[in-house]
């Protein structure tokens, strides 16, 4: 006889709300079959200077913006960032152990105390419950893509084809993406777009800074272009739904993850600044001939996509199943 597929767990999604995070833990969340609840927390000081070493409770510790924290209490928790672990760890023991608890990123505390905690190769990290990936988590999925593109073709149907989405990043703790580089891709993005007749479609971000995206814009006027004002629904999804190639900046793990999911060829403009850890992530794409360093010029080639989210998901299932099954022997 066939067993009966798993129910679909109560999961919360718990975070302190910057899309970074909370994107990575939707992911996971939506690949397990999950409808998470979401919960955006914050801490008063001391506990958002201590956690997760602090001694927490929920009545003293959560800032009044913080979203409520109480019974009925979720099967499936999946946090990120650190505001987040020490409440993890409370939640299961109000639950009596009834909650199976996901940390993406590091906790700061022995792997062990979590089911499971996801972590890039690329941090170079080893424990107990550890899963690893080769880049970020994230929501990109073809049916995803495939239903932006539907709403967001009609708006770039004026470019010619081949088109080329344009992820632009910014500044960050690692990265910096000065004028001086702004100008050298804006230039390289014009030259392409004239001597090669391809449509562009650019979404910054709100770290790309208003003079870095006001020298983007003077350079690729008059031209097959289309740049997203920051008004209305982010195009992003739809963009790489419709884009026969990708262009991103390094600054985001995640941002080169969710292109490298798509299959198409994708291309990195470096920025000034850097770190070991995304050095390592960056040598990885190219040397698995995923991605390339953006030069100005377009090539095709193909490679097996990033499927960490999917594997991920897959994992987390298995290791549920064994852990309600112990639950049950234990009741």
């Amino acid at each position: 006889m066939t067993a009966a597929p798993m129910a679909a767990p109560v999961c919360w999604v718990m975070s302190d709300g910057k899309a970074g995070m909370e994107n990575q833990c939707l992911g996971l969340a939506e690949a397990v079959g999950a409808h998470p609840i979401i919960k955006r927390i914050a801490l008063k000081t001391p506990w958002r200077q201590t956690t997760p070493y602090l001694p927490i409770s929920l009545g003293l510790a959560l800032a009044p913006e913080s979203d409520p924290l109480t019974p009925p209490w979720p099967d499936l928790l999946i946090t990120s960032g650190r505001q987040a672990v020490g409440l993890a760890l409370l939640i299961r023991r109000l639950n009596r152990g009834r909650t199976f608890c996901v940390h993406i990123q590091n906790p700061g505390v022995p792997f062990s105390r979590f089911d499971a905690v996801i972590l890039p190769k690329h941090d170079e990290k080893c424990g107990p419950t550890l899963i690893t990936t080769r880049g970020a988590l994230h929501r990109v999925t073809p049916e995803r893509l495939a239903e932006a593109a539907g709403r967001f073709a009609p708006a770039v149907a004026h470019l010619p084809r081949p088109r080329v989405a344009v992820l632009i990043g910014g500044s960050n703790g690692v990265y910096h993406l000065t004028p001086t580089v702004m100008g050298d891709v804006a230039e390289k993005l014009s030259d392409l777009a004239r001597r090669e007749g391809v449509g562009l479609m650019v979404t910054p971000s709100r770290r790309t800074g208003a003079d870095n995206e006001a020298i983007l814009r003077a350079r690729l006027a008059g031209l097959p272009a289309t740049v997203w004002d920051g008004t209305g629904e982010n195009p992003y999804f739809g963009f790489l739904g419709l884009a026969d190639a990708v262009v991103v900046t390094c600054d985001s793990v995640s941002m080169v993850s969710e292109a490298a999911s798509t299959g198409k060829p994708v291309y990195v403009i470096e920025l000034e600044g850097g770190s070991p850890k995304f050095r390592r992530f960056h040598e990885m794409m190219y040397a698995d001939g995923i991605a390339r360093p953006f030069t100005g010029v377009l090539e095709s080639w193909s490679y097996t996509p990033l499927d960490d989210t999917a594997r991920v998901a897959a994992e987390v299932q298995r290791r549920m199943a064994v852990w309600r099954q112990r639950l049950r022997s234990a009741a």
